[in-house]
């Protein structure tokens, strides 16, 4: 089931109260952020750099590298 809201909608974020939203993950590594007009999430992989990019202009950046990829007839899983 996806939600239309925002996370900030469904937290009922007070942005005049609380200012700005903003998720990290372990690595302080900012995973989402949401003001009052925009919103964008962001994925890393295992070394850091960000693979997946997403905004609420509709702006989406996927870098991610398949989990198996195939060669000669032969299926490998990438691991970072």
């Amino acid at each position: 089931m996806e939600s239309k809201q925002t996370i900030a909608q469904q937290l009922n974020w007070d942005f005049e109260v609380n200012g700005y939203l903003e998720i990290k993950d372990k690595n302080d590594k900012r995973i989402y952020y949401e003001n009052q007009e925009f919103w964008e999430k962001y994925e890393y992989h295992s070394q850091g750099l960000c693979i997946y990019y997403e905004n609420s202009d509709g702006e989406i950046t996927n870098d991610s590298i398949p989990a198996i990829i195939e060669h000669n007839g032969h299926k490998y899983q990438i691991i970072l």
